[in-house]
């Protein structure tokens, strides 16, 4: 295997980890902000429970 090629290789590794990594966070993120709209919803129901 010559040099460039193993360069080459090494490039779209690096390439796919980056991608992988990315998709992680962007599904995190989406968990993190339906979390955030419930527990929204949930004070909100509390905040109507209490003002009855």
């Amino acid at each position: 295997m010559t040099a460039t090629n193993l360069s080459k290789i090494s490039i779209v590794l690096a390439a796919l980890l980056a991608l992988s990594a990315c998709g992680n966070t962007i599904r995190g993120v989406g968990r993190d902000t339906a979390n955030a709209v419930d527990a929204t919803q949930d004070a909100g129901r509390s905040v109507e429970r209490a003002a009855r």
